[in-house]
């Protein structure tokens, strides 16, 4: 659902400049100044604000408050109009944004040259469906989707996946590809995604690497990221010493690790690497 139609409106404008500034308080402030002179605040199933619009000259403009918290101000500005109030459930405004923001992401990023090999579908649908089996409608976070392969067979599988990368171009291809979909899609910082989306049961990370001594830090946040926002996570290595890597950094956030060899990809995902709550 369209986030216009879930506040009934025609068009509905995000003071927010992209996906990833939700967290950003700044954008509360400028909606609390903004001079209104109609107001709409959606309220989510336990009746706590998810977001605040107000019609201006050039129409509708809302802030979306997944992220972050109304104001004391944003909350008087409302009730200086005498604001409606709307509700809907936490999970389908969540969508709608994802949704509204991926649209425009991928209007305004051109999409990057197509990077996928034929035979990889095959070989990540190999891996999961060997770790889970088929899905029942539950979500999987793809961490780091690139142009959206492992999102692809995620939802063949019967998941829900909710897929983030920091490449817009990738997403962007992903997106026109309909290997990602815009409701799913989110252009973040890995490192970052706890701020963005509550714990989920699954999550995957494929082909997590080069993990070097350069780059060994970067991919430990975004692995650290990963596990705050999953219960059992898949992640794929080429290198039996990255797979270490992955043992420790598990551990650390209280896991249980399995580590399987893949024959079936002796170089992205040749190794895979299962991390389960204790």
């Amino acid at each position: 659902m369209k986030a216009a139609a879930i506040l009934e409106l025609d068009n509905l404008a995000f003071i927010e400049p992209s996906f990833a500034a939700l967290t950003d308080p700044l954008y509360t402030d400028l909606l609390a100044t903004d001079n209104g002179d109609e107001a709409r605040m959606l309220v989510d199933e336990h009746e706590d604000p998810i977001a605040v619009a107000f019609h201006e000259k050039a129409g509708w403009i809302a802030g979306s408050f997944l992220c972050r918290h109304p104001s004391v101000a944003l909350i008087d500005a409302f009730e200086g109009v005498n604001g409606e109030i709307y509700q809907e459930d936490r999970a389908v405004w969540a969508a709608a944004v994802r949704e509204d923001f991926s649209v425009r992401l991928a209007a305004e990023v051109p999409a990057a040259m197509e990077d996928l090999n034929p035979a990889r579908k095959g070989i990540l649908m190999d891996v999961i469906s060997g770790v889970w089996g088929k899905g029942s409608n539950e979500t999987c976070i793809d961490c780091g989707c690139g142009s959206g392969v492992g999102s692809l067979v995620l939802r063949e599988l019967g998941y829900i996946p909710l897929s983030y990368d920091n490449d817009a171009s990738l997403l962007t291809l992903g997106i026109e590809k309909g290997r990602l979909l815009p409701e799913e899609t989110m252009c973040i910082d890995a490192t970052q995604v706890s701020a963005y989306t509550p714990p989920v049961p699954k999550g995957i990370g494929f082909m997590m690497g080069e993990i070097n001594t350069f780059y060994a830090d970067m991919w430990h946040q975004i692995a650290a990221g990963l596990f705050s926002v999953t219960k059992e996570t898949l992640i794929t290595v080429g290198t039996e010493p990255e797979t270490h890597l992955i043992r420790e950094w598990a551990e650390e956030a209280g896991r249980t690790v399995e580590i399987r060899e893949n024959p079936g990809d002796t170089f992205y995902d040749h190794w895979v690497c299962v991390a389960r709550t204790k």
